[in-house]
């Protein structure tokens, strides 16, 4: 059995649309209607959408000597 879950909210009308199904055209299925413990979550505004979580994410980065030890100076031992 194949098993795949979707959370939907029902129209207006009581209508449930569920997209985007990894089934094909003409597979049976067996649909079970559950009641969600939790409510749904309310639509997130636009402004938090454009959010970026990883603003460095496509951003060119330059490493001056990446090898080299770092502030060699400030370790104790080495004095």
């Amino acid at each position: 059995m194949n098993a795949h879950k979707v959370e939907a909210v029902l129209t207006e009308d009581g209508t449930l649309i569920l997209r985007g199904l990894p089934f094909h055209a003409g597979d049976a299925v067996e649909v079970i209607i559950l009641e969600a413990k939790t409510p749904q979550p309310q639509e997130v505004p636009p402004s938090q959408l454009e959010t970026n979580l990883y603003p460095m994410r496509g951003k060119l980065l330059r490493y001056d000597d990446p090898t080299e030890p770092v502030a060699l100076s400030d370790w104790e031992v080495l004095q």
